[in-house]
């Protein structure tokens, strides 16, 4: 679950293993350039944690975010269901 904490929406994301990971982190660079909207985020072994927030709003949580996370969740509902 996204939480709204310093300004950011942030949530960590867990797989099974490293490549499952980068797998995700893949499908969410794809998603992010689409939308012209990068995340903060940092990968070790199977987990990902991600930040949003919007840098021409000075910083803080916007409507982009809000629409990156839900794209974000749902590429990660495709890998829980596997």
């Amino acid at each position: 679950m996204w939480i709204e904490q310093e300004n950011k929406l942030k949530r960590s994301f867990e797989f099974s293993d490293f490549q499952e990971a980068f797998a995700f982190m893949t499908q969410v660079a794809e998603v992010a350039e689409a939308q012209n909207h990068h995340p903060w985020w940092s990968n070790v072994y199977n987990q990902v944690d991600i930040e949003l927030s919007t840098h021409d709003a000075g910083d803080v949580v916007t409507e982009k975010d809000h629409q990156l996370a839900e794209a974000i969740d749902a590429i990660f509902d495709d890998f829980d269901e596997d």
